[in-house]
């Protein structure tokens, strides 16, 4: 496992309530589904995060299967919802 700093943007910050808060797994398909779970009482947040990008360690995420993408020990990943005008 490894511990780290999700940080919810715009409309997931919102959702989630807070703008960062711990991760503790392997992947990012795992830390989004344990995020998924502690906010489920939020009707908003899966389907803000279902759409939103990912940034993980500074490395755009793209279309890549997040079960494939290793989060690191003290890493950062970001999550940007649909930006309006962007």
């Amino acid at each position: 496992m490894a511990v780290g700093t999700m940080r919810y943007w715009a409309a997931a910050k919102e959702a989630a309530g807070t703008g960062e808060e711990p991760y503790d797994a392997p992947t990012l398909a795992e830390a989004l589904r344990a995020a998924r779970e502690r906010h489920a009482t939020s009707p908003r947040f899966t389907p803000v995060v279902g759409n939103a990008s990912f940034i993980v360690d500074g490395d755009p995420v793209g279309k890549r299967d997040h079960a494939t993408v290793e989060l690191t020990e003290g890493g950062t990943v970001e999550v940007l919802p649909p930006f309006a005008g962007g």
